[in-house]
């Protein structure tokens, strides 16, 4: 059972590292984790520096099909242009619609609209990746009536790939500068808004909502009728070298109808919003459709050898093999680590962020056809789960995707030496490289990867487990195994003890 080999891995670790730091008076930390090791004096304590043969990977076929994003997370819309790995498109659609039925423009039901000035739809906005200095350019187009039978209200959101019908544009290009979003922005007559991307819609468009009013011809009754006038919006890019990132749930994300009313008083100017429906609050019944294209024409990519080219979903993955521990004597692992580093690009660097996270787990070929799955322990040492998930009540991953990253790792740091100052991702595989000298476990193969989200269908649930990443934020260049500067090339370090 794993959960008795986790015992007896840590049982030795512990018996023997407390021997270990009675004797020392010296220690040594590492730049993951809490714990305290011994200082490598080579009397005690020693140090290996293994290699690892890299090579690069492309996510394609069923797992960049099966990527989603879940409705609480972030969605991207823009165009990038990154020199390192190639251009991205991302593109949005979404229904917003009237918060009730049979909906009533005005703030009261027998207001009189005396005209309908504009309306605009809205964007709550949260972040970038790319270049803010250039301005990014958004149209909006109308989703299809013919788009139905596959975009409806209660369908499941879709993958990355997905892109319903789209017809005539419903908006001008219209030029948005993302370093005047923090600004606020006056809203009818005495609202004011900041971090909010402003699309105004044609004028048609305008008049044919307003002519849709309950009171008028009764098109706003139910969800059916409103979705036969419009059934969502898409927001494309034109041009930009940027993603923006946007949050639909927030009250920001609106359709805003700006007009005059009048109810037995003076005229007065207001406005009234829709908005995206989540479905959260029970009303799926009328839940806002939702999709978020991302794709790439990406750069041709190098072997992988002696450079890796990182990119987060749907993006690419780096296969890693560690030959020496095929052969591994047991002894104490005080720490085993995979220490990447960034090849820096002083130009590059300071527009496109690189990844905030990555993600490693193993490959198993034992039984055909790879398949991938968690690494043992590692993720997180307080979580009893079996990767292999044939021990009764462990899950295959800790359970609601608690990694300890800070024991772990996998995030992005910056460090600074005789090669200047550059990136680095560092993993702490300790108890793993423990089972295997220890236990004489199979020595897997490995895929390296920033992560949005991945999945291991083989256990019969395809479950999409959700990591650290917004959807195609970040990219970045790393050292492979064999690269020619020592500096830069990936390896294991292993730190540890002889068993007398």
């Amino acid at each position: 059972m794993v959960f008795n080999k986790n015992l007896s891995v840590f049982f030795l670790y512990f018996i023997s590292s407390a021997i270990l730091l009675w004797s020392c008076t010296k220690f040594d930390t590492t730049s993951i984790g809490g714990d305290i090791i011994p200082e490598v004096d080579n009397i005690n304590t020693f140090a290996d520096t293994l290699d690892i043969v890299t090579t690069q990977g492309v996510f394609d076929g069923i797992y960049k099909d099966s990527t989603k994003l879940s409705v609480t997370e972030e969605y991207a819309v823009g165009k990038v242009n990154d020199p390192l790995m190639g251009s991205t498109d991302a593109s949005l659609y979404l229904q917003i619609k009237p918060p009730f039925y049979p909906y009533y423009i005005g703030k009261l039901p027998k207001d009189t609209i005396v005209q309908a000035d504009s309306v605009v739809l809205c964007l709550s906005y949260k972040s970038f990746w790319g270049d803010s200095t250039k301005p990014l350019q958004l149209q909006v187009y109308k989703v299809s009536e013919d788009a139905r039978d596959q975009w409806d209200s209660i369908s499941s959101y879709r993958t990355i790939n997905y892109a319903p019908i789209i017809e005539e544009p419903l908006s001008q290009p219209v030029t948005i500068d993302i370093r005047s979003l923090k600004n606020y922005v006056k809203v009818g007559k005495n609202d004011s808004a900041n971090n909010q991307i402003r699309i105004k819609l044609s004028d048609q468009f305008r008049d044919q909502l307003f002519t849709r009013d309950t009171s008028i011809n009764k098109s706003f009754r139910n969800d059916t009728l409103f979705r036969f006038f419009n059934n969502g919006f898409a927001v494309l890019a034109t041009s930009g070298d940027a993603l923006m990132y946007v949050n639909l749930l927030e009250k920001n994300t609106r359709l805003e109808l700006h007009y005059k009313k009048k109810n037995n008083s003076p005229v007065d100017t207001v406005y009234s919003s829709f908005f995206f429906n989540s479905g959260l609050q029970g009303e799926i019944f009328r839940r806002s459709s939702l999709a978020n294209r991302i794709t790439r024409n990406r750069n041709p990519l190098p072997s992988g050898d002696q450079e890796l080219y990182m990119q987060t979903t749907p993006g690419t993955f780096a296969n890693l093999t560690i030959p020496a521990l095929s052969n591994y004597s047991n002894r104490v692992v005080h720490r085993a680590e995979i220490q990447i580093f960034q090849i820096p690009d002083p130009v590059n660097n300071l527009i496109y962020d690189e990844p905030g996270y990555m993600y490693v787990d193993l490959v198993d070929t034992g039984s055909g056809a790879p398949k991938w799955k968690p690494i043992y322990f590692d993720l997180n040492p307080n979580a009893f789960y079996d990767p292999d998930f044939k021990t009764p009540g462990f899950p295959y991953f800790p359970a609601n995707g608690d990694v300890n990253i800070g024991y772990y790792g996998g995030f992005f740091r910056k460090m600074s030496d005789i090669q200047g100052e550059r990136g680095y991702y560092n993993f702490n595989i300790t108890r793993y490289v423990q089972q295997i000298a220890t236990r004489r476990t199979p020595n897997y193969a490995m895929r390296l990867f920033p992560a949005h989200s991945f999945t291991y269908p083989q256990y019969g649930q395809n479950v999409l487990i959700p990591y650290k990443n917004p959807i195609a934020y970040g990219s970045v260049k790393v050292g492979g195994g064999n690269h020619p500067n020592p500096a830069y090339r990936m390896r294991l370090r292993v730190v540890y003890s002889k068993i007398k």
